[in-house]
């Protein structure tokens, strides 16, 4: 089954907490503080694979976490980082965000990897926050959240000529004569449900060659399968229009062949964008003359074009060793339609949203969340701490434009206090 869309929810591994630890030892009474640093979470990555095709692997399961990192422990001891979660595509796979369709990566070669998801950083243990004044903290910092969001994964094939054209062109056909690849060929239209790839070698000189199934007037709208198969085309170096020379349908062959270029032209410009040839197939059905006369209708219009049949291989050997000294000479197009300018976010120092819950003004987010873990309110250096990061990060400012007054009920990450100032 070939499978190439899909959204997946990654998240990344928690930080581990930090210790609140005191050295005991026999003979040693004031060891001092000494526990350790929580462990990193670990990263979600996406690599290429070369021994993949298809993002079948995701066709059913769609949530991945990495693992987070162990807390902190005495005697110094830093808790384990948490591993690393590596999910596997095949090379030429886009990796955007799902909501904005901002461009994460362009995984194009075997071994591109890219990092969607950054593991929390570990809390820091007691041992940090000893010092002249201070010298039995209470307290340890909480680790860092991951982080969590919907990543879209769309394979673009890579192939260097794809062979377009309406249902029942032939297209098929001629890749199993060009190729070694077997795709299904039968008589009727939509033969091929989906691309097939096949490797073209030509006195050494090999290219990959991609059958991407009929189009349909209005595949650039979404009619049919349009979006799904015009997709593959958009890396192809070159494009090879497969025109049926035969009037099988009753319809002129030239009718067909410009109802499928303005489909291309309407699609991000494939037309404009691509260099293409057009591949007269099916010569065998027509006498020679209606063969020329539509060739030199279509050479008249800038094309370069070929005359060929399928099925009895006439044409194909001159047209591959034409294909092979061109391909490899074009350049890779770029895929033009999705935005790949640098993005610059302001990350936000202090990560808190204030809300009304039930009549009573809650503050939640990250920040609140790390801080309340964080916190010893049984001891009182921690706790004159916890108030001043309260000050320092704006919540007091913020929950006193909300309208909260002195000895009113507010939620800190679902817990309550009273407010004073």
């Amino acid at each position: 089954m070939f499978f190439d869309h899909t959204t997946i929810e990654v998240k990344s591994g928690d930080g581990g907490n930090g210790c609140v630890s005191f050295r005991r030892e026999k003979y040693i009474p004031n060891g001092g503080p000494d526990g350790g640093n929580g462990g990193r979470g670990g990263d979600v990555i996406i690599r290429a694979d070369r021994s993949l095709n298809t993002l079948q692997d995701y066709r059913f399961k769609r949530h991945f976490f990495a693992e987070n990192g162990e807390n902190g422990k005495g005697k110094k001891m830093a808790g384990a980082g948490g591993a690393d979660l590596v999910l596997k595509v095949p090379p030429g796979t886009l990796v955007l965000l799902a909501e904005s369709r901002e461009l994460i990566a362009d995984l194009t070669a075997d071994g591109d990897e890219v990092i969607v998801a950054k593991g929390g950083a570990g809390g820091r243990g007691n041992m940090n926050f000893a010092n002249a004044v201070r010298q039995a903290p209470q307290f340890a910092t909480a680790g860092k959240r991951g982080t969590a969001c919907l990543i879209d994964l769309e394979l673009r094939l890579l192939a260097d000529a794809a062979l377009v054209g309406f249902p029942n062109a032939g297209k098929s056909t001629l890749l199993s004569v060009m190729s070694a690849a077997k795709p299904k060929i039968a008589s009727y239209p939509f033969t091929t449900l989906q691309p097939v790839l096949g490797v073209v070698d030509v006195s050494g000189a090999r290219f990959v060659l991609a059958d991407v199934p009929g189009l349909i007037e209005g595949a650039s709208e979404g009619a049919g399968m349009g979006h799904d198969f015009l997709r593959h085309v958009e890396r192809a170096r070159l494009l090879l229009h497969v025109l049926d020379a035969s009037s099988f349908d009753g319809t002129d062959p030239m009718e067909r062949f410009t109802a499928l270029n303005r489909e291309l032209e309407n699609y991000k410009n494939l037309l404009g964008s691509r260099p293409q040839w057009v591949v007269l197939n099916k010569i065998d059905l027509v006498p020679r003359e209606s063969v020329d006369e539509l060739r030199r209708r279509i050479e008249a219009l800038g094309y370069r074009v070929f005359a060929v049949s399928g099925a009895t291989t006439e044409g194909v050997s001159d047209f591959k060793k034409a294909l092979a000294t061109e391909v490899l000479t074009l350049p890779v197009p770029d895929l033009n339609e999705i935005e790949q300018l640098k993005v610059y976010r302001l990350e936000k120092k202090f990560d808190f949203t204030i809300s009304e819950q039930k009549g009573i003004v809650a503050v939640d987010g990250p920040f609140i969340h790390e801080l309340m873990q964080s916190t010893n309110f049984s001891d009182t250096e921690s706790f004159l701490h916890f108030q001043k990061r309260i000050i320092d990060s704006g919540i007091q400012d913020a929950l006193l434009d909300a309208g909260v007054e002195e000895g009113d009920e507010v939620l800190l990450d679902g817990a309550s206090f009273e407010f004073s100032l």
